[in-house]
C-alpha cells in the first residue's frame, strides 16, 4: 500500500515538458527502427516466413557499417557494405531453409546465433564506439534537438524511410516484386505458373535483412556505438511495429506503399508509448514485458474482432430464424 502511495505521490511531481522534450528522441529511434520493422513486414507479411535473423543481422549492419566508417571509408560505401552484409545473412538463413530442407523459424535461428561470432570478429571487441570526431556520421543523438533541419535526425531518417518506402513499392510493382509476393501467397500457384519459389525466398529474405543491416547501421550513428547485444529483442520490436501499424492503419491503407508507410508510423507509436511508461517513472526493466504484452494485445485484436463479428452474426441469423 505504502508502495502505491508513494508511486502516487510520484505522478504528482511529473512535468508533461519533459515528455514533450524526449518525444524528438523517441520519433527519431522509431523511425530507424522503422525501417527494421519494413524488412520484417517483408518476410511476415509478404512472405509468410517466420525469420528470427533479424536480432542478429541488425547487429551485422551496425557493425560493417561502423567499422568501415572508422577505418576511413565514406558514408555511401559505409551503409552499402551494411546492406550487402545483411543481405548475405538472409542468403544463409534462405540456403538453410530451401537448400537443406531447415524450418523457417530453425533456420533463422541458426543464422542469428552464427552471426554472434561473426559480429564480434568483424568488431574485434564487444562494443566499438563512433562518433563525429571520428567519422562522418549520417545521424547523431547530439543533433536530435538542432534547429538546422538537415542535421535533425528526424528529418534525415524521415526522408530516408519516405525513399525506402517509394523503392519497395516500385521494386514489389515489377515482374520480380510481384513474383516474391505471389510466393507468400501462394507458393503452390506461384510453382505452377513458372515461379521458382527457392529463388523468390531467398531473395526476399536477402532484401529484408538487408534493410534491417541498413537500420543497424542508422542505429550505431545515431546511439555512437556498435555492440555485440544490440539486435536482442529486435525482432519482438520489429512485429510490434508491423501488428500496431497493421491495427490501426490496415483499414485507412488500402495501398502497399501505404501499408508500408503504415508500419513505420506502427514503430514511432512503438517508442511513444515507451518514452511514455519511461516518463510515468515505471521500472525500466520491466520494458521488455510491456513490449510482449503491446505485441501479445494487437495480436489478439484481430482474432477477437472476428469473434465478436460471429457473435453478432450468429444472434442475427437465430433472430431471422
Amino acid at each position: 500500500m505504502d508502495a502505491i502511495l508513494s508511486y502516487f505521490a510520484t505522478l504528482a511531481t511529473l512535468n508533461p515538458s519533459q515528455l514533450a522534450s524526449a518525444m524528438p528522441g523517441a520519433i527519431s529511434q522509431g523511425l530507424i527502427w522503422g525501417i527494421m520493422a519494413i524488412g520484417v513486414y517483408i518476410t511476415y507479411k509478404i512472405l509468410d516466413f517466420a525469420d528470427l535473423t533479424v536480432d542478429g543481422s541488425i547487429c551485422t549492419g551496425a557493425a560493417v557499417c561502423t567499422m568501415c566508417l572508422i577505418n576511413g571509408h565514406s558514408m555511401l560505401a559505409s551503409m552499402i557494405a551494411a546492406f550487402l552484409a545483411g543481405g548475405v545473412a538472409g542468403l544463409a538463413t534462405g540456403l538453410f531453409h530451401t537448400w537443406m530442407g531447415i524450418p523457417p523459424i530453425l533456420s533463422g535461428i541458426l543464422t542469428q546465433l552464427g552471426l554472434y561470432s561473426i559480429n564480434l570478429a568483424i568488431m574485434g571487441k564487444a562494443n566499438q564506439s563512433i562518433n563525429a570526431n571520428n567519422a562522418d556520421l549520417l545521424v547523431s543523438l547530439g543533433n536530435v534537438k538542432s534547429t538546422n533541419i538537415l542535421e535533425n535526425p528526424v528529418f534525415i531518417v524521415a526522408v530516408f524511410c519516405l525513399v525506402t518506402v517509394m523503392a519497395l513499392y516500385w521494386f514489389f510493382g515489377t515482374e520480380l516484386g510481384a513474383s516474391l509476393r505471389a510466393t507468400g501467397a501462394n507458393p503452390n500457384m506461384s510453382r505452377a505458373q513458372g515461379i521458382n519459389t527457392n529463388v523468390t525466398k531467398v531473395l526476399a529474405l536477402m532484401l529484408s535483412n538487408g534493410l534491417v543491416a541498413i537500420s543497424g547501421a542508422l542505429l550505431a550513428q545515431y546511439q555512437g556505438f556498435a555492440d555485440v547485444n544490440m539486435g536482442r529483442g529486435a525482432i519482438v520490436i520489429g512485429l510490434a511495429a508491423v501488428i500496431i501499424g497493421g491495427a490501426l492503419f490496415g483499414k485507412i491503407f488500402n495501398n502497399f506503399g501505404l501499408r508500408l508507410l503504415g508500419v513505420v508510423l506502427g514503430s514511432i507509436i512503438y517508442y511513444a508509448v515507451l518514452q511514455f511508461v519511461l516518463w510515468m517513472k515505471l521500472d525500466p526493466n520491466h520494458l521488455k514485458l510491456l513490449s510482449a504484452l503491446v505485441v501479445a494485445v494487437f495480436l489478439a485484436v484481430p482474432y477477437w474482432q472476428s469473434q465478436y463479428a460471429q457473435k453478432r452474426v450468429g444472434k442475427g441469423g437465430g433472430a431471422n430464424a
